[in-house]
């Protein structure tokens, strides 16, 4: 399991701080909600944790079984599910598993037919990405993430696009694939992260402004 370190990590944006001095251990094993409202920097976080873009000041640093990972390395280790992060929508379902899967190493006991009938999408192998439902691409992505064998999973409005059914399947997959990885849900909505013990609420670390 991974074991996140924050000391002093901030992010601004030309002179208006995003997020400023967090200064967290996130243990292995660990579920933590990032909080706040819309457009306050929680996605931000989320990048800069991801190692998708660098603070500004700060550092974060990983640890894998005690032994810290390069940050130019730290991709390997994790797996994102984001509305930015867009799927390459000229392949065929069964050609992105098989691509994505040429990148990731495939969890234990699961094969691709298993997949495909764990999202509802077997009947669909064959469909050209781009053809399929706002619902049915965000079961996909949350499915790429849990059946990877990464240990840090961060997912980024992880319900969007999805009806009660799908929103229930969400909760189901982290209950029966999160249990032993280290897990970061971004979201202003409560029902995302139920099962975080622990919670970040970017806007504790905003620069209040002087009237």
């Amino acid at each position: 399991m991974l074991e996140i370190k924050m000391q002093e990590a901030s992010k601004r944006f030309q002179y208006e701080w995003i997020f400023k001095n967090i200064t967290l251990d996130l243990a292995a094993g660990s579920k933590t909600a990032i909080r706040g409202s819309n457009g306050s920097g929680k996605s931000t976080l989320l990048k800069c944790i991801s190692g998708l873009i660098p603070t500004t000041e700060g550092k974060i640093t990983y640890f894998l079984k005690g032994i810290q990972i390069p940050d130019a390395e730290i991709y390997r280790h994790l797996v994102l599910s984001a509305p930015y992060l867009e799927l390459p929508e000229e392949f065929t379902l069964i050609e992105l598993l098989r691509f994505h899967f040429k990148f990731k190493k495939i969890i234990e006991n699961i094969s691709f037919d298993k997949m495909m009938e764990n999202m509802f999408l077997k009947e669909h192998q064959n469909k050209p990405i781009s053809q399929f439902s706002s619902g049915m691409k965000q079961r996909l992505k949350i499915g790429l993430c849990f059946f990877s064998d990464a240990p840090f999973v961060l997912l980024d409005e992880p319900t969007s696009n999805l009806d009660e059914r799908g929103i229930n399947w969400y909760l189901d997959m982290v209950k029966e694939f999160g249990k032993e990885r280290t897990i970061l849900v971004c979201s202003n909505d409560a029902k995302e992260y139920t099962f975080c013990q622990n919670h970040i609420n970017v806007e504790e670390y905003k620069i209040k402004q002087s009237i």
